[in-house]
């Protein structure tokens, strides 16, 4: 894109625009067609995480029992986890379908209305514009 970005993390539309927090423009019935495949394509990206999620949890179905774990071992464990299930992921460990029967997708807790407007960053959407504007150049997919 031509300039250096840091990270940010994908949110919905109930999270505030943040130069962190990466949300889709308000599905308003006015939205371009740039906008409308950059929503697009946030969402794809939110599915690939919300999958890479299950692999780990079906995988490591400790993470589905931590509520008998003391927290001060949890964040180790879950660490433990992700680290393990990279490695497994990255040497192309057999994946076993039947792991997934115990693991349901769940919803992650988030806001039930959306954040006000004040909470909006007015330099994340410079920052939304130029992700706009990469997806736009990467052509369709």
């Amino acid at each position: 894109m031509g300039k250096a970005q840091k990270y940010v993390l994908l949110g919905d539309a109930t999270y505030p625009l943040q130069d962190w927090i990466l949300k889709p423009y308000q599905e308003d019935g006015n939205l371009t067609q740039r906008q409308l495949q950059f929503n697009y394509r946030l969402k794809r990206a939110h599915s690939v995480i919300e999958n890479a999620f299950l692999r780990l949890k079906a995988r490591w179905q400790i993470l589905l029992k931590c509520d008998d774990c003391s927290l001060e071992l949890l964040p180790t464990l879950v660490l433990a986890c992700c680290i393990l299930h990279n490695v497994c992921e990255a040497h192309d460990s057999p994946f076993n379908e039947e792991w997934l029967e115990g693991t349901e997708p769940t919803e992650l807790p988030k806001p039930c209305q959306p954040a006000p407007a004040a909470m909006e960053d007015g330099r994340a959407e410079q920052m939304r514009e130029l992700m706009c504007q990469y997806f736009e150049s990467c052509g369709e997919g």
